[in-house]
């Protein structure tokens, strides 16, 4: 069943249409090309290298889990470290900051939101992943992350940020250890209804964004509660998005993909745990109101 989310789609291996790079074909049984190998019948026993031998490609050239949860790890460090960076970098805001003394942190959560939202349509669209464009998606969502969570810090009351900080990795663990303990099967129907529902949820905030610029904002994406409603459904989803993510990288490795492909799968990763942090945020501010 070929994948529907455009983050993973571009790459045959991560569509399980079977096969790596060079076009293997996919065969009966376990539903997987013999990656690197070709068509079996068409091997010999002649030199390597000429028609009919099997063309083998280094295992340490091809996408594992070790080169996955480096890249993950790289992309989610940059964005915690342009956030930290954000963080300091802008005035304190204090009982009398007024809208002037704000603008500059309200410039770089609208620039970083803008340009990662920008770049994240180019890597999720792009044939052939570019670890440059995924870090600099990394760095604009870390500054506006950083000053989203610094505006929130000082309007709510309580730790809220690392309470969502540490809530959005035990939520990426958790969904983890259900994935792999409870042997979670993801179908055609799951992965069509999930990525329906985020391209409604980016809907809803482009149509939220267009409203709040002639002051008509519905309040779907506030601390209220209707905006409970979508950050509790934001959450969900998020968690339906790793879920995809998990067998994505599982269905990458078994088609043997380049190691280039990690990038692709730390960036998908790095979308869904943003998303569930800011969610998260959303929630426990809602909790944390006078």
């Amino acid at each position: 069943m070929q994948s529907n989310n455009p983050v993973w789609s571009r790459t045959q291996g991560f569509n399980g249409r079977g096969g790596n790079a060079q076009g293997n074909q996919t065969y009966a049984g376990n539903g997987q090309g013999y990656a690197g190998y070709g068509d079996p019948s068409q091997w010999g026993v002649g030199t390597p290298g000429a028609p009919g031998s099997p063309t083998h490609q280094e295992p340490g050239s091809r996408m594992t889990i070790d080169t996955v949860v480096q890249k993950t790890g790289i992309s989610v460090g940059v964005v915690i470290l342009a956030a930290l960076a954000t963080w300091i970098l802008s005035p304190e805001i204090t009982n009398t900051s007024g809208q002037e003394d704000l603008s500059g942190l309200f410039a770089a959560v609208t620039l970083g939101s803008l340009g990662a939202f920008a770049l994240s349509m180019v890597n999720a669209f792009k044939k052939v992943v570019s670890p440059g464009l995924v870090l600099a998606f990394a760095v604009l969502e870390g500054v506006a992350l950083g000053g989203i969570s610094k505006l929130f810090n000082s309007m709510f009351e309580g730790n809220i940020v690392m309470g969502a900080v540490i809530g959005t990795f035990g939520a990426f663990a958790g969904t983890l250890a259900a994935y792999k303990f409870f042997n979670i099967q993801v179908s055609g129907k799951f992965r069509m209804f999930v990525m329906a529902a985020v391209f409604g949820m980016v809907g809803l905030s482009v149509m939220e964004l267009v409203l709040g610029m002639f002051g008509s904002q519905i309040g779907l994406f506030g601390v209220s509660g209707l905006g409970m409603v979508t950050a509790v459904a934001g959450l969900v989803l998020g968690v339906f998005m790793l879920i995809l993510d998990f067998d994505m990288v599982e269905k990458g490795i078994a088609a043997g993909l380049p190691e280039r492909e990690s990038w692709r799968a730390a960036f998908g990763m790095t979308v869904s745990l943003v998303w569930i942090y800011t969610n998260l945020l959303r929630i426990l501010a809602f909790f944390s109101q006078d």
